[in-house]
This record gives C-alpha cells, structure tokens and sequence, in this order.
C-alpha cells in the first residue's frame, strides 16, 4: 500500500506503508479517494505548524469509501461514501462532557498528532464518519475545512445584518466568509493578496474589499462602515503581526475572532481593549453537528464548493508538485489529492 510520509520539514516522501488490518469493534476500514491540502499542511511542510512531529502521514480533509465495518457499527456499511472528522477525542474530559469535544485537552488530529489520510487505506473509528449519498469525494473532503468557517462563526453569535471583517482570504478566512454570508451579515474581507480579494468578489458576493497593502485599513472600514467599526472581527491569517494589528478593527462592544494560530505570542493594548470593551476568542476545529449541518447545506446547494479547487495532482506526483502548492505566487486556494 502506498503512503506519503513528511520526514522532516521540506521532506515529503512516498513509501510502501503495511496494509491496515481489519476494522475491530466501532471501527471502519475505508479507502481513500480525495485528500484536500490545507494550511496545516503546508504549516508542516514549512516547519511551521504547532502540537506537530515528524515524521508524519499527513491528510485530515478527506473524501473516502467504506469498505468494511466492525462489530456494533450501524451508520455505515461498505459502499457508503463519507466526510471524516479528524478529531480523536477523549470522551472523558470537561470539553467532552460540556459537549466541546472540538477542543478536548487530549485531542489528537489525523495527521497532526497522529497519521492521517494521505495513504491508500487506514481504519479509524467509524463514529468519525459522516456519509452523504449525493456528494462527490471532492466535497466530501471539503467538509471539513468548512467546518472551520462553520465553528467560527457559530463562536461568534452573528446576527443577520450585523456589519463583520474577515481578514485573510486563503482557504480558512473563505470558509468563514461563506457562514457569515449564511447567517445573513455583511461581508468586509481584507487582504494583501489582490487574487485572492478578486476571488471573493466575483465568487462569494461580499460587501467590500479592503487591499490592506495599499490601503489604510482602519480608515478603509471607518469609511465602509459610517465610523461604526465592524461589529465582529475574524482574523484566519496565522500571522502574528496581522492578529495583533486585528485588535484595532472591531467596534466599540464588539468581537475579535482568532481563527488561524501560529506559535508564538500575541500581544495588544490593553486599556484599549478595556475601553472598547471587546470579546476575544479562539476558535478551534469543529464539531460533530457542524459536520451534519455542513453536509446538509452542501447536498441543498446552499453551499457551492464548485469554485474552490484551484489545483489538482494524482498521489504519485504529490512529492514533486507538493513544493510549488505552498507558494502563494501559484495563486492556490485549495489543491486537491486524487487516489487510485
């Protein structure tokens, strides 16, 4: 069976890989055909990426066939096509008992804490899969990372007609434009990326878009919003100096999102954030039900994933293609692994 394997940042390499055994109880055999590539990953493959050893199988956002169910699984049977969740939770910690299971204190991700998708077949517990009889393999590997958008607006409470910014425009700040569209708010979405900012224009219909390479970004929202400020602020860059600049943009009573992590600290201004009285969270991963929902507004057409796969490769050119996919001159926003 075939895998491919990070040894070390910069290193990704394919292996023969033994051949998973089969499913036991609660568990599902399945056989890849989608892996999405995602910031993690190329996080990883850059040396980036936080909670993360090497070597690893990466591969979290997949599309895959069942082939075989152990004892006591019900959901699913061979045949089924289905979306994964990545998160191996605990069951047992105060996140899974208040129902967080997304932020679990001993979580551990498919391909980040342990091997994930980006091999032929794996068995993983079948509690973890989410069918459809309608979506292709390719939507079905962008469940998850629609999840992301999904979970992140959900923290944030957004009420329909509320003004909200979205910063970073890359794979993670478009899921979250496209549940804050859903949930009826004006748009604003800034970048340094004049692609990516046309991309949101022509595809997803926000209200504005700010080149922050360009243009002042404070002013630029002052002036969109009537002096008001956005009520609810996401930032999906990952990037430190652009998530502590991000505590300049929400509203007076307003909210501050992060999104996207990196390793290090962030710091802000204090009595300014006590005088406007602000909001912060984390948002992390996503839950079983923003798999449910996801998939349902997928199958409805409410979400149109059409326009997001903006390169493709076969498993085995993976290693040489790989390296150009985390190159922003490439202009990628989601690239897309085809198996067998």
């Amino acid at each position: 069976m075939k895998a491919l394997t990070l040894q070390q940042p910069g290193l990704l390499l394919a292996a023969d890989h033994p051949e998973p055994a089969g499913p036991a109880a609660g568990e599902a055999l399945v056989r890849v055909h989608r892996i999405g590539i995602c910031g993690t990953d190329i996080h990883a493959y850059g040396g980036r990426q936080p909670f993360f050893t090497y070597p690893r199988i990466l591969g979290h956002e997949l599309g895959i066939e069942v082939l075989a169910v152990g004892p006591g699984v019900e959901h699913v049977r061979p045949g089924d096509r289905c979306a994964v969740e990545p998160y191996l939770n605990c069951g047992r910690c105060i996140a899974c008992r208040r129902g967080t299971p997304n932020c679990c204190s001993g979580i551990r991700v498919m391909g980040v804490h342990v091997d994930g998708g980006m091999r032929e077949r794996f068995v993983l517990p079948a509690a973890k899969l989410h069918r459809s009889a309608s979506l292709t393999y390719d939507q079905l590997a962008l469940v998850e990372t629609l999840g992301i958008g999904a979970h992140a607006v959900q923290r944030a409470a957004l009420e329909p007609g509320e003004t909200v910014a979205v910063i970073g425009a890359g794979p993670i700040g478009l899921t979250v434009i496209q549940f804050a569209l859903a949930a009826g708010a004006r748009v604003l979405v800034l970048d340094v990326n004049t692609a990516r900012l046309a991309f949101c224009r022509d595809h997803l219909g926000i209200a504005a878009a700010v080149d922050t390479k360009t243009t002042d970004p404070v002013a630029q929202l002052r002036v969109l919003t009537s002096g008001d400020m956005p009520t609810a602020v996401f930032d999906a860059t990952g990037n430190p100096q652009s998530m502590a600049a991000s505590f300049r943009f929400p509203a007076h009573g307003g909210r501050l999102v992060f999104v996207g992590l990196f390793p290090g600290d962030v710091t802000f201004d204090d009595p300014e954030f006590h005088r406007r009285e602000l909001t912060l969270m984390g948002s992390r991963n996503s839950r079983p039900e923003d798999f449910r929902q996801i998939i349902r507004l997928v199958e409805s057409g409410r979400v149109d994933t059409a326009p997001w796969i903006t390169h493709r490769a076969h498993f085995d050119a993976v290693p040489a293609v790989f390296p150009g996919w985390t190159k922003p001159e490439t202009g990628v926003l989601k690239a897309m692994i085809e198996v067998g």
